[in-house]
């Protein structure tokens, strides 16, 4: 039986399984920050908090579990299942009590707390998981936790506290999926068939806090919820929560008392934050951001040209137009500190080999051209033009930017619809990014990379079932990714928190998703 609240200290190497070095220096370890001696929580205050994005719709299956999506929120509205711990990747039941595998990962057994109700009034039982997850999986759902829901291949409710998961492939690290994704959050059924309006009006859920008032492009008003099953949290009387896309306004925001805490994306912002004595915690992930380049068509249906592009790029020069130098440009997969390091280059910059590889191309009628699709986010409009520059200085090859706002580019890169593009693989334990990014069966391998080699590899690496089996398997993963080149590998994240110094019980789970309940406040 594998029962997880057990430790992965055996996987553990370090900080974590998969460390961001810098991230050991943050000021109370990973995933808990604070501002020095703090006593007991107090209760009552309201916080004002920043987000990266604001969310298209506040159904859970629209909202990325994660820093730089809708982590807090969704925790706020919907609390979670289980957590995991950065610093010893241990599960942490909340809502639910266990989840247990007794077959090497093709079935899981989900167990609830009893008695829990939505702030509808109605039940928060294992039919109202099913009904979630099911949605979630559900291809019409269009959700951004697809590639994490679509492995579970049928739910059953056994009764009303326990729902038993049947995987469409053994996968014995799931939990980190559900973890990472809307799966952790369950809302309503009743409240999500009234309808997208109407749920966006009165959205129900089990969370800490309740929506009092969402204004678009402005601010979202949370209250505590009174029922709240773990009193006497939240601490918190209100949080609100506001949306600022740009770097720079948001540090300003904080540093001048504008605002109490936000999630952060961006190394140069951190640096500037801890500069002006305010409190950051980044919470420690290997892998990062790509160019994600599209295996599906022209050019980079040729490797050549994948090959081209990658020796070109001076991803040093990227981190000083974009980062300001402060971010670390990942040259493994995996850190030295990881117990699935290998020494195998991510690229290489070699600017004759890529001259060569453009004019090669050329010559058979295939000049490398196509289009950089972006969002609108300062940084990542920064990232494609910087991309676009670089290769100006190149011939036989042409790059087109093209700036989306987030609601009109995420249909685009769902229907596969571009050239090249930002993405990324993050995670402290390696499955449950690496899997769903790049094998050729996830509805999450946004470059189309298939190679039964790597496949094999990811499957294996899921499957094994100690360090060492797994460590073989990722060493052939970090080959196959380097020489099939699904994307340029340009910086770490930085899933992180900004707080002053008056907020306190800061707490992050997964891919930097902060945890309301938890945060108290003095003035």
């Amino acid at each position: 039986m594998t029962r997880w609240r057990r430790s992965l200290a055996g996987l553990v190497a370090a900080c974590s399984t998969l460390l961001v070095v810098s991230a050991c220096s943050s000021n109370a370890g990973p995933g808990t920050a604070t501002a020095g001696p703090t006593g007991d929580p107090v209760s009552g205050g309201v916080a004002r908090a920043i987000q990266v994005r604001e969310p298209v719709a506040l159904d859970p299956a629209q909202l990325a579990n994660n820093w730089v999506g809708q982590g807090l929120l969704g925790n706020a509205l919907y609390g979670t299942l289980m957590i995991d711990n950065p610093d010893t990747l241990e599960i942490e039941y909340t809502l639910a009590t266990d989840f247990t595998t007794t077959d090497g990962g093709n079935t899981f057994v989900l167990t609830l707390r009893p008695d829990l109700t939505f702030t509808d009034g109605t039940p928060f039982n294992a039919d109202a998981v099913k009904f979630n997850w099911d949605r979630l999986r559900d291809t019409a759902t269009a959700s951004n936790s697809l590639p994490q829901a679509s492995q579970v291949a049928a739910t059953e409710v056994v009764d009303e506290t326990t729902l038993k998961a049947t995987m469409a492939v053994a996968n014995p690290m799931f939990p980190f999926s559900v973890t990472s994704s809307a799966l952790n959050w369950i809302a309503s059924p009743t409240a999500l068939q009234k309808g997208r309006d109407a749920f966006n009006s009165d959205p129900a859920g089990a969370g800490p806090f309740l929506l009092t008032e969402w204004t678009r492009q402005d601010t979202i008003e949370l209250e505590r919820n009174p029922g709240y099953w773990d009193a006497p949290r939240p601490y918190l009387d209100r949080i609100s929560l506001r949306t600022v896309s740009d770097a720079q306004q948001r540090i300003n925001m904080l540093t001048t008392g504008g605002a109490d805490l936000g999630s952060e994306s961006s190394w140069s912002a951190l640096s500037r934050a801890e500069d002006a004595g305010l409190v950051t915690d980044v919470v420690p992930v290997g892998g990062g951001q790509y160019l994600a380049m599209n295996h599906r068509t022209a050019p980079f249906d040729d490797p050549r040209a994948r090959r081209a592009v990658a020796s070109a790029l001076d991803l040093d020069g990227i981190n000083t137009a974009v980062f300001e130098g402060m971010g670390e440009v990942p040259e493994t997969l995996f850190p030295e500190s990881s117990p699935f390091y290998a020494d195998i280059p991510l690229s290489h910059h070699d600017p004759a080999e890529a001259q060569s590889l453009f004019d090669e191309l050329a010559a058979e009628g295939k000049p490398v051209e196509f289009t950089f699709t972006a969002t609108s986010l300062r940084e990542i409009k920064s990232v494609a033009e910087t991309v676009q520059a670089q290769l100006s200085s190149f011939d036989n090859v042409d790059v087109k930017v093209e700036i989306l706002d987030f609601a009109a580019y995420m249909p685009r890169i769902a229907a596969r619809d571009f050239g090249m593009t930002v993405w990324a693989a993050d995670s402290q334990e390696p499955d449950s990014a690496l899997w769903n990014a790049f094998h050729s069966r996830s509805p999450g391998n946004v470059t189309g990379v298939a190679d039964p080699e790597l496949d094999l590899a990811l499957d294996q690496g899921r499957a094994g079932g100690t360090t060492q089996d797994r460590s073989a398997s990722y060493e052939t993963v970090q080959q196959r990714l380097a020489e099939l080149l699904p994307g340029v590998w340009y910086i770490r994240a930085a899933p992180s928190i900004v707080a002053g110094t008056n907020i306190h019980g800061i707490r992050m789970y997964a891919i930097g998703s902060p945890l309301p309940e938890q945060m108290w406040i003095t003035r």
